[in-house]
């Protein structure tokens, strides 16, 4: 579609020329920037032109961590009530078992349960049981890194005192002081037996992922403005042919890049081939799989972040629990630049980020001691605490710091503060000293299941990390001032969340040169606003939404009129 845009207010993320008031756009591209001195000399080929009365236009925006594979295959799962009461959690269980029987639904999944609901104790099988003990039943935690489940789920996973954990101190089954599984379970350990389960019930869940399946997904960030995107984690490989189908159909109005996992450097060279297969079969100019992904530490809800002082209540003296060590993570980072792979890494510790900082000045090191050249970009996501003396690092080294916009307050309660203290927990989500040492700074949404895609919008997240409030889970007014977390000096810049969610993350992607800005040559990707955000009150980004979304030029959501 080939039109003229006029009289917007063009927020462009081209640091050279940053606003501009028009458009003009000629096959999906776009083939001139207006600025006010050009309003008068528009170009006469008689493209339709259209009045934006002054509304703000951002470039399309792009979610630089997400989920949507775990969105679709979630939809099968029960919503917990949002309460703090135990009782109140295994009374809504045990009333939907009643009302939906072993033979109807012979294995219930349940989410979220919050992170702080037994207060420091861990969750056990019996309690659950209380609710249901009839059949498989698991419950998540509000961090998606921990889980709880019955009896008869650890019986059908055949999981006991004589299993392994595939992962010691962080993917693993919680135990008793003989080796019992109790029933709570971190870091997904579960998953490496769930076959065991579904065989043994002769049932699977309706987790197929289909055109159909992940349409409502990518609906709902078209209509949010998203025409970018990351999926941090291919678990299950149907989910690129399906969404060639949804680009076969004209249905699919975003670019995508997918991770595929890995764990040591002993799977690393497997998981690079996986990704090379992935794209080579299924990539497309939309549609690429460059990027690996490494959890390399845990959570600091679930006490298993790596930490650079032990744990608060612990007499080990524990300082969490790291995947793979700092000389392995060299070794990895190496042979990923030297398949030329992207690296994608889950950090939450600020030991894991100084480990991570420390393994890639290493092997840019032991690289520039061979003349090799440093390919690969590195990416750590999340990073919820930083020693004020790693800041600087992500600028020096050239790492990308991935940060999900919307946990930016209260979404994950006070449960970390039991493990890291309140002098830690104030500091968490404070990259105030990253920004300003010159970092690249990515947002996203990580949403991960069907449960919170809403919180995907990304003005929602804008205004969480705008504020510090969670206007869904705000904190206890009465202890912290207008619910805002500490500290309220953490708070991101309107500009900041805008580059981070456009030029910065078409970085991550590396498709910058495509997307991310309004210049002249990229693609049209337009997303223009009912408010201006830079005029709105922080406490209503979240209420500022597209009136139209242009993906290539053509109109994929609302109308320009």
């Amino acid at each position: 579609m080939d039109l003229i845009l006029t009289n917007g207010r063009f927020f462009t993320a081209d640091e050279a020329a940053p606003w501009a008031s028009g458009a003009v756009i000629r096959d999906g591209r776009i083939a001139q920037m207006l600025r006010e001195e050009d309003s008068l000399a528009l170009p006469a080929e008689g493209l339709p032109s259209y009045d934006l009365g002054g509304r703000l236009v951002l470039p399309g925006l792009i979610d630089a961590h997400t989920h949507p594979s775990g969105v679709a295959k979630s939809a099968w799962h029960v919503s917990l009530p949002q309460t703090d009461d135990v009782d109140a959690i295994l009374a809504f269980i045990r009333e939907h078992g009643e009302r939906h029987p072993k033979e109807e639904a012979p294995y219930l999944f349940f989410e979220y349960y919050p992170s702080t609901l037994f207060a420091g104790n861990a969750p056990t099988k019996e309690l659950l049981d209380s609710a249901i003990s009839d059949r498989p039943v698991l419950c998540q935690d509000f961090s998606d890194h921990a889980h709880w489940v019955n009896s008869k789920m650890l019986e059908l996973l055949e999981v006991d005192e004589h299993t392994p954990d595939p992962v010691p101190g962080l993917e693993m089954f919680v135990r008793d002081a003989h080796g019992v599984p109790t029933g709570h379970i971190l870091e997904f350990a579960h998953l490496r037996f769930i076959d065991r389960l579904y065989d043994s019930i002769g049932w699977r869940p309706p987790e197929e992922l289909t055109a159909e399946s992940l349409k409502p997904f990518f609906e709902f960030m078209t209509r949010h403005g998203v025409t970018s995107l990351f999926e941090a984690l291919i678990e299950d490989e149907d989910v690129l042919p399906a969404l060639r189908e949804l680009h076969r159909r004209g249905e699919l109005h975003t670019r995508y890049e997918g991770a595929v996992r890995f764990r040591t450097l002993a799977d690393l060279p497997d998981a690079i081939k996986r990704a090379q297969r992935l794209d080579r079969e299924h990539g497309t100019d939309h549609i690429r799989v460059r990027t690996l992904k490494l959890f390399l530490d845990g959570t600091n809800e679930s006490g298993n972040s790596a930490v650079l002082a032990p744990l608060v209540h612990d007499d080990s003296g524990s300082l969490g629990e790291m995947q793979i060590e700092t000389d392995e993570l060299v070794s990895c980072l190496l042979l990923a630049n030297e398949a030329e792979i992207d690296v994608h890494i889950h950090m939450v510790g600020d030991r894991a980020f100084r480990a991570g900082c420390d393994a890639v000045a290493a092997a840019k090191e032991s690289l520039a001691e061979t003349g090799g050249a440093w390919r690969t970009q590195v990416t750590f996501a999340h990073c919820e605490l930083i020693d004020p003396a790693d800041m600087h690092r992500p600028a020096e080294l050239g790492i990308i710091v991935n940060w999900t916009n919307h946990w930016s307050a209260g979404y994950f309660g006070e449960e970390a503060k039991s493990y890291l203290g309140d002098e830690r927990w104030n500091r968490m989500y404070d990259f105030r000293g990253v920004l300003q040492a010159g970092a690249s700074m990515t947002f996203a949404s990580d949403v991960v299941t069907n449960f919170e895609l809403h919180r995907g919008n990304p003005f929602f997240g804008m205004q969480v990390a705008a504020t510090r409030v969670d206007p869904e889970l705000p904190l206890d007014p009465d202890r912290y001032p207008g619910s805002v977390r500490p500290s309220r000096e953490s708070r991101f810049e309107v500009t900041a969340l805008l580059r981070g969610h456009t030029i910065e993350a078409a970085r991550q992607l590396r498709i910058d040169d495509r997307v991310g800005s309004l210049e002249v040559g990229k693609d049209a990707n337009l997303v223009v606003l009912d408010r201006d955000l830079f005029d709105v009150e922080l406490d209503q980004l979240g209420q500022v939404s597209p009136s139209a979304v242009l993906f290539e030029g053509e109109l994929a959501f609302g109308s320009l009129t």
